[in-house]
């Protein structure tokens, strides 16, 4: 490539959503309600289990690890995009750029590594109830958690490495709300290939084995369930699994809907709607599913907005 048509690329423009100014004002709306949500949900979510004992279960330790990573992850996205509908200049710098994508993958791969946990903890739970104390005490999933953070934090570092080596001079726009991996590579002038297989592996192989290992559990799961001769039992073991599936399918499905299609279908500007769902919806969604279809959580909810109402009130009509 001649030299005089490279320059060193300092800063990105982040094109996000264009339109009038009267529909950014709507998105933001939107975008900031779905932020407080999340962030209301998330933080509503890890106080419960803090404070009520009835959650100190190894379910809901991950459950409240999962609430935090959440969290971040949506942090991480949401003030910045929320920023850029408002403004005109939608920059975001070189190193600043690199750190988003780095702390996004760290949570959101570190998100998918629990999901799977949590499929295990319903394993044992339902296949191996007598050993689940032994084989889930305190200290095994603390070292469950830190095991996930850390394959969380060893992915990323090797694609992020592997994006933010190549050489951007073609241009500095990202047609993206965020900087995320392909958006970034069509912008590169450098050989994108070996970079492609190296996050094509590593990422493909966390999505894989955390899929692998849900789908492992659940076929052990069900077929134990096959087997109990009560009907009651059999709903009460099944109904402890429907919100982690509920969020293992939302979450895997429209991961899965993005990379496994075909390059011929494959749309910037339709991804980044697509994007906008697993990056921003699903951590808002999470602690819905699990408020709303997990009835410990339903319950020690409801009862602590009982305890607030005598609190505030001592009025017996609100018990």
């Amino acid at each position: 490539m001649d030299n005089k048509n490279e320059s060193v690329i300092t800063e990105f423009i982040l094109q996000g959503f264009r339109g009038n100014p009267e529909m950014q004002f709507i998105l933001f709306t939107i975008f900031l309600l779905v932020y407080a949500i999340t962030v209301l949900g998330n933080l509503g979510m890890i106080l419960l289990i803090y404070i009520k004992p009835q959650l100190h279960k190894p379910m809901y330790y991950f459950l409240c690890n999962l609430s935090f990573v959440d969290l971040c992850c949506s942090s991480t996205i949401s003030p910045k995009m929320l920023i850029d509908l408002l403004v005109e200049g939608k920059r975001i710098s070189f190193g600043a750029c690199a750190t988003q994508l780095f702390l996004i993958g760290i949570f959101a791969d570190t998100g998918c590594v629990l999901l799977a946990m949590m499929a295990y903890d319903r394993y044992v739970a339902i296949c191996n109830p007598l050993l689940y104390p032994a084989i889930m005490s305190k200290k095994a999933c603390q070292q469950m958690i830190a095991g996930a953070y850390c394959i969380g934090l060893m992915d990323t570092i090797v694609y992020t490495s592997s994006t933010f080596r190549l050489t951007f001079c073609r241009s500095n726009v990202i047609n993206h709300f965020f900087c995320d991996i392909p958006p970034l590579l069509i912008i590169s002038c450098s050989d994108t290939y070996i970079s492609e297989i190296v996050i094509i592996v590593t990422a493909g192989f966390l999505e894989a084995s955390s899929i692998g290992m849900i789908l492992v559990s659940y076929v052990y799961i069900l077929i134990t369930i096959l087997r109990m001769r009560s009907a009651e039992g059999r709903y009460k073991a099944f109904s402890t699994c429907t919100s982690h599936l509920t969020a293992v399918g939302i979450y895997h499905g429209t991961i899965l809907f993005i990379y496994l299609r075909p390059s011929s279908s494959y749309s910037m500007d339709q991804d980044k709607w697509v994007s906008l769902f697993y990056t921003v919806v699903v951590y808002m969604l999470n602690p819905l599913i699990y408020s709303l279809r997990n009835k410990e959580v339903k319950d020690a909810a409801t009862k602590s907005v009982n305890n607030i109402w005598i609190f505030k009130g001592n009025n017996p009509r609100y018990v």
